[in-house]
């Protein structure tokens, strides 16, 4: 087990033992420290290969000693350090010595207030992949200011769920300042959920009373309203497909929070959203050398002003693993100098988006059709 005010490595026999706090401080030459709480998780664990791939160290944190031993054992490079988001002093031990933090571990809800807290008080930059809709809210209302007069960057939904679709919307808008309507379809050919999205989607539940929200009139709405089916022309080789219309995600609060919209939408292939409300929903397997799924999605983002329609479509695979580049560019672009704002902001607002996504060509395809009537 990890102590407190120690780092930790593996030895030959796979357990931890215990360093000072200057050992995460040794051998620049190897990158900069990069904390990722929740690393043992499914996302979490494409992060600090991501980190690992790009010459980061990634610092693993995490409430389980065992957890972090067992991911560490094989890898004397990393090291791992127990924290609990219950306790203020754990994290800022986790923290120092770190150059940026990504957190991973859900429910947000409970994470990410204590996590960024601690950021703040370390002084470093923070990044979450929550796509927990009200845990957005909350960053952005609790921290926006103090985050800002700090100097300080906070990026919530840096993922597949709200960072994504909010660079592509940022990309199609172009030189819009305002729009009438935003309107984000997701492709998924499946979704076999992690055990971390069920509960973060079981918290946000509780949280709506079992209410649906969606984004109109500039506000967020609560509502019982069935959602309605729709037929969605995805580009081949998905081509047309059912969707589940007002399928609201985390772009409905990375969108607005930068682009003067007062609708924003999002949709959900039926047969996705199926897979997700299973009750014998099935983690997803593992296909290849790098942990992916045979998932494939694509995302259709479209913005209207007037009778004029700008788009921009993505396509990739994994919808978890695909998460770990974006998360870990945004980190790499901060600790760059390549950020446009302080604060709480999201992807669309905190970088250039056309570029961040031409950054991730290894891992998306992306096409930005020309303005249409509609």
């Amino acid at each position: 087990m990890c102590q407190s005010g120690h780092w930790a490595r593996t030895t030959s026999h796979g357990m931890i033992t215990v360093m000072g706090d200057e050992r995460a401080r040794e051998d620049s030459s190897q990158g900069p420290v990069v904390a990722v709480l929740g690393a043992t998780g499914h996302t979490g664990r494409f992060v600090v290969a991501e980190l690992r791939e790009r010459g980061y160290r990634p610092l693993l944190l995490g409430r389980s000693g065992d957890r972090l031993a067992a991911m560490v054992q094989d890898r004397p490079d990393l090291e791992a350090r127990q924290a609990s988001v219950d306790d203020p002093g754990s994290l800022d031990r986790a923290l120092a010595g770190a150059a940026a933090v990504i957190n991973c571990a859900g429910p947000f809800a409970t994470t990410a207030a204590p996590l960024i807290e601690a950021a703040l008080r370390a002084v470093i930059p923070y990044v979450d992949v929550a796509a927990e809709i009200e845990a957005n809210v909350d960053t952005f209302a609790r921290f926006g200011d103090r985050a800002r007069a700090a100097g300080a960057l906070v990026v919530p939904a840096m993922a597949f769920f709200g960072g994504l679709g909010d660079l592509l919307v940022t990309t199609a808008k172009g030189d819009w300042e305002a729009a009438d309507e935003v309107h984000v379809a997701y492709g998924l050919s499946s979704w076999h959920p992690t055990a971390g999205t069920l509960d973060a989607g079981a918290v946000s539940g509780r949280r709506r009373g079992g209410r649906r929200v969606r984004f109109a009139g500039g506000r967020l709405e609560y509502h019982d309203d069935p959602l309605p089916t729709l037929k969605w022309a995805f580009p081949a080789p998905l081509g047309p497909q059912p969707v589940l219309g007002e399928f609201t995600m985390a772009d409905v609060v990375t969108v607005p929070s930068h682009l003067d919209v007062p609708v924003v939408r999002t949709s959900m292939t039926a047969v996705a959203a199926a897979d997700l409300s299973a009750p014998d929903a099935s983690a997803p397997v593992a296909v290849d050398a790098q942990g992916r799924s045979d998932q494939t999605f694509v995302v259709d983002a479209r913005v209207r002003s007037g009778r004029v329609e700008r788009r921009a479509v993505v396509s990739g695979r994994d919808i978890y693993a695909v998460t770990a580049p974006l998360a870990v560019e945004a980190v790499e672009r901060i600790l760059t100098g390549r950020t446009r704002t302080t604060g709480v902001a999201s992807a669309g607002a905190a970088f250039d988006a056309p570029d961040f996504l031409a950054a991730l060509s290894d891992h998306l395809a992306l096409h930005v059709p020309l303005d249409a009537q509609v």
